[in-house]
């Protein structure tokens, strides 16, 4: 039996048919759809279908080319049949458009992979139906047509709403991948970044303090080196938090503190910043403890990028005066200065990422712009706020933090004071970076320490199995072994309950903060590591420590 001559029953359909390519081309037509349009197929056939079928020019109101062409962009979109509601489109014949009423339907024809190949576009003439609406049967059936025309024009409008939220979502579902994969390499690029500036920054910074062991105080080529190593220190981080900050992921670690030793030990911190300014730091303190839940590393960062800003912005001979109170419930931190001010107007806006409030004509002041925006942020997770006030240009600055009061005293630990002189410590120090090893093994044995430098994580787990360690300060970016996995083994050994364990990182993610601790990690210090700090860490274990 020979196969059908599918062309041939195609041209013989008695229903109107054309056939369009995605291009929406007109391929093939049959016979029925010449009769019916009243052209052939030589003027279709290779012809754009919105070519070949225009708008009628002299109906202003013609939206029968636009609903077609919604159809079968539906029709694309779904991969699905599209029934239109009958409507009116005009064909023309000769130099006129004759009124022609339409059925259509679009059908797709898919290939194997899914993709449509072509459009089959059915129509059937109505237009004797439309006209004939007179008389009880030809109104009815008028009738009928008109309810089913409103029924399919409601359809069509609940279908391009549907049409259109699934693009939006697939729109919005693509937009946030896109934006999640950017902030993933963000976030590597942020990585490898502060690694590499703070491994440089925690050398040099140690190889100050090992030095100002040895040169006079006041030294000014040593002055300079801190200051400028303490002000490349401060935009690394400012960086790196701005983007945590942004992002959202800026974590803290709150505990019961007294606000007041914060502000002295900050300025203990940046003393010598003002004195090589020439500008005095003045300190009003109320005599009681003023208890607030917070993270003293933040609440340090914050007051810290404060007096800075104000240091920035005040000329030599200028005084900034810090002081904290009471206010009902609430801490009141006040830094205030006799600066250069600004323009009231631009108070909010001071808090904006790579905002500065200096005035035109000013030299440029150092730094990215960011330190204003961190104080909001870490402010905010306290529950707090922070406002900024000036009388205008030449005024001065006054910035106010406002922290909740922590509601219940807590007894004080055992360890927060030194009880005598410190004893000499036996120091493990796990560094890839031999300049920064060999700097902390300097400082540290200046102060009567003794210390053991592994370069590697194998040779740090090797000593810690031949000797035995007070401190274990282990870098958590090692070549061979990461510092996790070093906490965990050092955990299992024998005699490391009593050994404290203290991670030391150029970069560490707040989310990653917890993996740190369960590791067994007593503690975790930023690069650069300062001196100051590792004695604070110390202080607390002073009662532990033999």
């Amino acid at each position: 039996m020979n196969p059908p001559d599918y062309q041939r029953l195609f041209d013989a359909a008695p229903t109107p048919y054309l056939v369009l390519d995605p291009a929406l081309t007109i391929v093939a037509v049959n016979e029925a759809y010449l009769a019916a349009t009243t052209t052939r197929r030589d003027m279709l056939v290779g012809v754009p279908i919105f070519s070949a079928f225009p708008a009628n020019p002299e109906d202003r109101g013609a939206d029968g080319v636009r609903n077609l062409r919604r159809s079968l962009e539906i029709v694309f979109a779904t991969g699905a049949s599209d029934t239109m509601a009958p409507q009116r489109y005009d064909i023309q014949v000769g130099e006129s458009f004759e009124e022609r009423w339409w059925s259509p339907i679009n059908t797709p024809i898919l290939a194997e992979d899914g993709t449509i190949t072509h459009i089959i576009h059915r129509v059937l003439d109505v237009t004797d139906l439309v006209r004939s609406g007179r008389g009880p049967v030809a109104g009815a059936l008028a009738r009928l047509s008109g309810l089913e025309a409103d029924l399919l024009a409601r359809a069509r409008e609940v279908q391009d709403m549907n049409l259109r939220l699934r693009l939006t979502n697939d729109e919005l579902a693509a937009t946030g991948e896109a934006l999640r994969q950017q902030q993933r390499a963000k976030d590597r690029f942020i990585a490898t970044l502060s690694h590499e500036l703070r491994n440089p920054l925690a050398a040099i910074q140690a190889a100050v303090e090992l030095l100002a062991l040895d040169v006079p105080v006041g030294h000014a080529a040593l002055a300079v080196l801190a200051r400028q190593t303490g002000a490349l220190i401060r935009m690394t981080d400012d960086l790196l938090d701005a983007t945590r900050a942004l992002t959202g992921r800026l974590a803290l670690d709150r505990q019961r503190v007294d606000l007041r030793s914060i502000v002295s030990e900050t300025a203990a911190d940046v003393a010598a910043e003002f004195a090589a300014g020439r500008r005095a730091l003045r300190l009003t303190l109320p005599s009681s403890p003023v208890p607030v839940s917070g993270d003293r590393i933040r609440l340090a960062q914050l007051l810290s990028n404060l007096v800075s800003n104000a240091l920035k912005y005040t000329a030599p001979g200028a005084t900034v005066v810090v002081s904290v109170a009471t206010a009902g419930h609430e801490a009141v931190l006040d830094v205030r200065d006799d600066g250069i001010g600004f323009d009231p107007a631009v108070a909010d806006s001071l808090f904006e990422v790579f905002t500065r409030a200096a005035p035109s004509g000013m030299t440029a002041v150092s730094g990215l712009g960011l330190g204003l925006a961190i104080v909001r942020s870490i402010s905010e997770l306290h529950d707090g706020t922070v406002t900024a006030h000036s009388d205008g240009p030449g005024t001065g600055a006054e910035f106010r933090v406002r922290l909740p009061l922590a509601s219940a005293p807590e007894p004080d630990s055992p360890h927060e004071t030194v009880q005598g002189a410190r004893t000499p410590l036996r120091f493990l120090v796990i560094e890839d970076n031999a300049d920064l090893a060999a700097t902390y093994r300097a400082l540290l044995e200046r102060r009567g320490d003794t210390v053991t430098v592994a370069a590697t994580g194998k040779t740090g787990l090797a000593a810690v199995a031949a000797s035995r360690y007070d401190v274990v300060l282990c870098d958590l970016g090692l070549p061979d072994i990461g510092g996790l996995q070093i906490a965990r083994h050092l955990r299992g050994h024998l005699d490391a309950d009593r050994m404290k364990l203290v991670a030391v990182s150029g970069f560490i993610r707040d989310s990653d903060r917890q993996q740190v601790v369960d590791a067994g990690f007593d503690a975790y210090l930023p690069k650069p590591m300062t001196l100051s700090a590792l004695d604070r860490v110390l202080t607390q274990w002073s009662a532990d420590v033999p």
